[in-house]
């Protein structure tokens, strides 16, 4: 039992120091691993070292170094391997040429390293003297050829006179990658056109390509991923401090989606089949919304300006892609007319005739054609077009802001096919007024009242959903039967009604005031407003009638001026996602995984800091001898505190034996009578007792 206690006392006393020194050591080790294999692998011998000259040399230093070389060969006192001669080769050709020598002195970018490789394996074990010569080809571009914008450092400040976004391609004159993409950003920058500005910037400009790259830690300039790069300027973003990288494929689909939607925010339009298109598109796409179809051939991804427009018309319309087959010929004919692709397709009111564009288009045609077919036919009432319309008492008339008196005509009831077929008959009547020579059976000066209004665009039709717009509905139509045209549906009645709202404008009339509460006040609308109901039937011949002398009256008879406060109309949208601003979506970033990169991008670059080493060295001298203080500081006060204790039981065993040896050596009296106190006395004895 003693010798296994010895043991175990001695193996901890040996584990305890290893214990107590495993981070320094586990540092020093660190900092001897990365001086010895790590660091020499980020500085492997450079083209100058190859020729074993100095860094940064001339091209004369280059030739004459070589020459000397040469001719050590010709003389046949060397004879170099094949794979020396390559390297020795290599680095002659790529120092010898301007524009490769001054990419790689100052951007350390060799493009043609990988054939240095190829070509040590394709002479291996070969005389050098059976080498083809030269190794290298120059390639040369000129970008002046391609009609593109070339960003300079004298117009660099300049480019942010707009907030429009830039995506900027720097390159290389003697670049071969970027000769061989010169093609693909001409159509890059096609398809970004009237979308975000692009711009070239050739590597001679110093002191702007030097803003534009990264920095190691060792100072040195770089691109991480060679040339070309691509780097995008946001909206609001004029200096290099927040400017966003492009890191991934250099094909235009993937250049021109990362920039839509990573730098824009613009929304992706989604292709469907034939099965998907009714459920997932059309049936979720709101019934306030145009649908806007496109047929494609090739299914190639939306253009950016086509995402542009799908993120400035959100509000009025939904876009889907289909990809056309000619098996599906007969589907699509019988349901939206298509009988070919390219084609698009708009979707209005329900029973309404499909819109339908056959061909190519570009982007200035499609922009008008999509203001021209955002509003349904009959116009749907709503918060994002009641001042576009002229429905609003906050506005103006569609004429002007000089138009004193308007009208709007407004459709309200809940959705359903009573709904619609009120829609179809106040279209009906639309087109009646635009078309006045189909007036047969209105009086003329009527019709021709009307048709002037609806010319001058001092009157408009529109239609309210009565149930999502149940605030706005019961304000025009408070009565007993509201209930059937307003708010949500209490039974199976659904009564559309229809009424008419004159808008007038006094310039000398003051603001007036409004109660809004017992506490508050607020400004009424500026316009003052007078509605007038239809109880009449759905006939066209009397609802135009009506609509006539309802006018008429508003403009001869000298009606009250009313203000009041109109409820606000509620949005029928939230808004997506994408509409927010890039920056508070991204975060500045592309989100978790470009922070991911970014992390792992910078932790690769101080793998070849050399202050890395000496820095794990100074940490594990310093964790060595703050260790060995503590540990020091412990031995002490332990032998410290050893020689109090023993001296404490000195002087009780002392005292013990002194009182033990008192004891023993004392003389002790034989009886206890025979000691005498020192105030004792002898007591006389009486007379009594002495006879």
């Amino acid at each position: 039992m003693a010798t296994g206690g010895l043991r175990g006392a001695a193996s901890s006393s040996f584990l305890s120091p290893i214990k107590a020194y495993a981070v320094p050591l586990f540092l020093f080790a660190l900092a001897i691993f990365y001086q010895l294999v790590v660091l020499p692998r980020s500085f492997p011998p450079s083209h100058y070292d190859v020729l074993g000259i100095k860094s940064y040399s001339s091209i004369e230093e280059v030739k004459n170094a070589y020459e000397k070389l040469s001719s050590k060969w010709n003389s046949g006192s060397e004879v170099p391997t094949a794979a020396n001669f390559l390297e020795i080769q290599y680095a002659y050709e790529l120092l010898t040429n301007p524009l490769w020598k001054r990419d790689y002195d100052i951007f350390g970018i060799d493009e043609q390293l990988l054939a240095l490789d190829k070509f040590k394996e394709q002479y291996a074990g070969e005389s050098f003297s059976r080498i083809g010569l030269p190794l290298l080809e120059a390639t040369y571009s000129d970008p002046g050829d391609h009609a593109l914008t070339v960003v300079t450092s004298e117009n660099f400040g300049s480019m942010f006179t707009n907030s429009k976004t830039w995506l900027i391609e720097i390159y290389s004159d003697g670049s071969s990658r970027s000769a061989q993409f010169f093609n693909s950003w001409k159509e890059i920058t096609s398809l970004l056109e009237g979308v975000a500005n692009t711009g070239m910037v050739e590597l001679g400009d110093v002191q702007l390509t030097t803003s534009l790259a990264e920095r190691k830690p060792t100072g040195h300039f770089f691109f991480r991923n060679g040339l070309p790069s691509l780097v995008a300027f946001p909206p609001g973003c004029r200096t290099s401090d927040c400017l966003i990288r492009y890191e991934g494929d250099l094909s235009i689909d993937a250049v021109t989606d990362w920039t839509a939607t990573v730098i824009l925010g613009l929304p992706r339009i989604l292709y469907y089949s034939k099965e998907s298109l009714g459920k997932n598109f059309l049936a979720k796409c709101g019934p306030h919304k145009v649908k806007v179809i496109f047929f494609s051939k090739t299914g190639v991804r939306a253009t950016p300006f086509v995402r542009q427009t799908a993120k400035n018309y959100w509000a009025y319309a939904c876009f889907a892609f289909v990809l056309w087959r000619e098996e599906d010929f007969s589907l699509w004919w019988n349901t939206f007319e298509v009988e070919s692709a390219p084609a698009i397709v708009f979707l209005k009111d329900p029973g309404v005739k499909p819109v339908i564009f056959h061909g190519s288009f570009n982007t200035s045609w499609f922009a008008d054609v999509m203001e021209k077919n955002k509003q349904q036919e009959l116009p749907q009432l709503r918060s994002v077009n009641s001042m576009e319309l002229g429905c609003d008492a906050r506005g103006y008339s569609r004429n002007g802001v000089n138009t004193i008196s308007w009208y709007c005509v407004i459709l309200a009831g809940r959705l359903g096919s009573e709904l619609n077929k009120m829609r179809e008959t106040m279209r009906r009547v639309q087109e009646l007024l635009s078309n006045d020579g189909e007036l047969s059976d209105v009086d003329k000066d009527q019709s021709l009242l009307l048709s002037t209004a609806l010319k001058n665009r001092r009157l408009t039709f529109a239609w309210l959903d009565g149930e999502a717009q149940q605030k706005y509905c019961f304000f025009y139509l408070h009565s007993e039967t509201s209930y059937d045209t307003c708010g949500p549906r209490r039974d199976l009645t659904d009564v559309p009604r229809l009424f008419i709202v004159r808008y007038k404008r006094n310039a000398t009339q003051d603001n007036v005031r409004i109660r809004k509460n017992v506490f508050e006040y607020e400004e009424a609308d500026p316009a003052s407003q007078l509605v007038a109901r239809y109880n009449g039937s759905d006939k066209i011949p009397q609802i135009i009638q009506w609509i006539s002398g309802t006018i008429k009256d508003g403009e001869t008879r000298d009606l009250p001026f009313f203000k009041t406060k109109t409820p606000d109309l509620v949005p029928e949208d939230t808004d997506p996602i994408w509409s927010k601003g890039v920056q508070s979506i991204l975060s500045r970033s592309v989100g978790i995984k470009h922070i991911l990169l970014k992390v792992m991008g910078k932790t690769y670059d101080h793998m070849g800091d050399p202050r890395i080493g000496p820095i794990l060295l100074l940490a594990a001298l310093m964790s060595f001898g703050t260790m060995w203080l503590m540990r020091n500081q412990q031995t002490r006060q332990s032998q410290l505190s050893q020689p109090s204790q023993s001296n404490v039981k000195d002087e009780i065993m002392q005292k013990r034996r002194e009182r033990r040896r008192n004891a023993s050596n004392g003389d002790m009296p034989p009886s206890i009578t025979d000691m005498e106190p020192k105030d004792a006395y002898q007591m006389p004895m009486s007379d009594s007792d002495s006879d």
